[in-house]
């Protein structure tokens, strides 16, 4: 007999235990299960190891609506972001709900039952699970956890030291005194370079192009004083929503006036670089501000370790690894004692679970997200996917919420199955609007967005906390029936009219 809950979440990090807590204080009488692949709370803080990890949104925005911030650092290490996460689940009682090491494979929705039937396999014991639940709600991010992206670099067999990719950082590596190369120019590259540089003899970015970077006080000042004064829920309210407001009123300055952010990021940039530094080849991007994220350095830290010698910056192309080192295109040597691969992410959606519906198997890359949180066609399933210009946990908290706002609707009326439906006609667009390499290279295997709300989410917290929080449940996106009923809306599962097409990065 397969084991059932009201409701089955997949995922035990930042975004699963803040569902699970959203499940118990909205929905006091669902059962539920929590399914974590890994044996350990924290999702990607319990993952990622390597020196000074840390996140680039504020802890204000960060955190949850429901459990204030109160460390000192608004940009936050991944040690004290994990501690959080845990002891949210250990306070709510989360923890007595998660099944660990349980990797989902597979998933199967009956109609004729209302039920989704869930295939795990436990790494610790080798055995297959199985288990049901009217409700299956994913919260597993949207990467390869046992994988990160590197690329086939020429001549890579022939270097002789240790080749380390952040994702799987070795504890007893020791990089004191040596000469380190850091392969990339995206947030983990620009958190390792000052973080190793305080211990190295010379830590080296070599980036094939530059990204944005902009320095971010550590700690919030506006915070600490208002810390002082107010009870401390209220001062957390006031702090995350002044964030939230200048975080959207940032992206919507970078929409309209591209060129003004960038005049402004190039300066913000020389003001903390030694005087006659070439800022255009290494900090002067050729895309616009957020067509990929900007990277927050808290106090500068990857400016002052250039500007005391600690660290440097390289913009080149990689010719080949030598037995010592790095030959660039240039022609230029790079010698290195260490090598770190910080070149991205691999997507994967859902967890890498298959999904089937009646039987037949849900092409993702063919299905339209409904408010960015449900797939046209499949019943019964929610996913989190967190916002790209902004605090992840702001859209985790608007999903778990909807989610409950849905399964108080379908006990009210009675009825069983919420399935969403595809627009009928409009330009479909990538899910994720980052024109990123992670991005680019999943693009095509990922679920898409529609032309217009409730298909398309603008990457825009108010508006969205309106629409999800406030909105109507019932709308030309959905349609609610009873066990039995058919959710099928006149498509296929998991495919896409022939009439439409895709809008490359959107």
């Amino acid at each position: 007999m397969a084991d059932h809950v009201d409701v089955l979440i997949v995922g035990a990090g930042l975004s699963g235990v803040g569902a699970a807590v959203h499940l118990q204080r909205d929905c006091p009488g669902k059962t539920y299960a929590v399914l974590e692949a890994r044996d350990a709370i924290g999702g990607t803080w319990d993952l990622f190891r390597y020196p000074g990890i840390r996140s680039d949104s504020d802890m204000f925005t960060l955190g949850y609506s429901f459990k204030p911030w109160t460390d000192p650092k608004a940009i936050a290490d991944g040690d004290s972001i994990r501690a959080y996460v845990r002891e949210t689940a250990r306070e709510h009682g989360v923890r007595e709900h998660i099944r660990f090491q349980h990797r989902v494979a597979r998933v199967e929705w009956d109609s004729a039952s209302a039920r989704w039937t869930v295939h795990a396999h436990r790494d610790d014991t080798g055995e297959d699970v199985v288990l049901t639940c009217a409700f299956l709600f994913t919260c597993a991010g949207y990467y390869r956890y046992d994988s990160g992206h590197t690329p086939e670099f020429p001549g890579v067999d022939r270097y002789t030291g240790p080749l380390v990719h952040p994702q799987h950082w070795p504890a007893d590596l020791d990089w004191t005194g040596k000469r380190v190369v850091v392969i990339g120019s995206g947030a983990t590259a620009v958190t390792l370079v000052p973080a190793m540089a305080e211990r190295a003899g010379h830590v080296t970015m070599l980036q094939r192009s530059p990204t944005y970077v902009i320095a971010r006080p550590s700690r919030d000042r506006l915070a600490d004083v208002l810390r002082r004064r107010l009870p401390a829920r209220a001062a957390y309210s006031v702090a995350r929503w002044r964030n939230v407001l200048l975080g959207v009123a940032n992206f919507q300055l970078s929409r309209r006036l591209p060129g003004l952010v960038k005049r402004f990021l190039r300066r913000a940039a020389e003001d903390r670089l030694p005087v006659g530094y070439d800022v255009d080849r290494h900090f002067s991007p050729r895309y616009d501000p957020w067509d990929q994220r900007i990277c927050v350095v808290p106090d500068g830290d990857l400016f002052a370790a250039v500007d005391d010698g600690r660290a440097s910056v390289v913009t080149d192309t990689i010719d080949t690894f030598t037995e010592d080192g790095i030959r660039l295109g240039s022609g230029a040597e790079l010698p290195a004692d260490i090598v770190v691969t910080a070149t991205g992410l691999n997507l994967l959606a859902l967890g890498g679970m298959t999904v089937t519906v009646d039987g037949a198997e849900v092409d993702l890359a063919g299905t339209v997200a409904y408010k960015g949180m449900m797939l046209s066609g499949v019943p019964n399933l929610a996913m989190t996917i967190g916002y790209t210009n902004a605090s992840w946990t702001l859209k985790a908290d608007l999903v778990a919420r909807y989610v409950c706002r849905l399964l108080r609707h379908l006990d009210a009326t009675g009825q069983q199955v919420v399935t969403p439906v595809a627009p009928d006609s409009g330009e479909l667009a990538p899910l994720i609007d980052l024109r990123s390499g992670y991005v680019l290279r999943a693009v095509d295997r990922l679920p898409k967005q529609g032309p217009r709300a409730p298909w398309r989410l603008h990457q825009n917290y108010p508006r969205d906390l309106l629409l999800m929080r406030y909105g109507r449940l019932t709308d030309e996106g959905v349609r609610f029936s009873r066990t039995g009923a058919s959710a099928d809306a006149g498509q296929p599962t998991g495919t896409r009219r022939p009439t439409e097409r895709t809008i490359p990065n959107a």
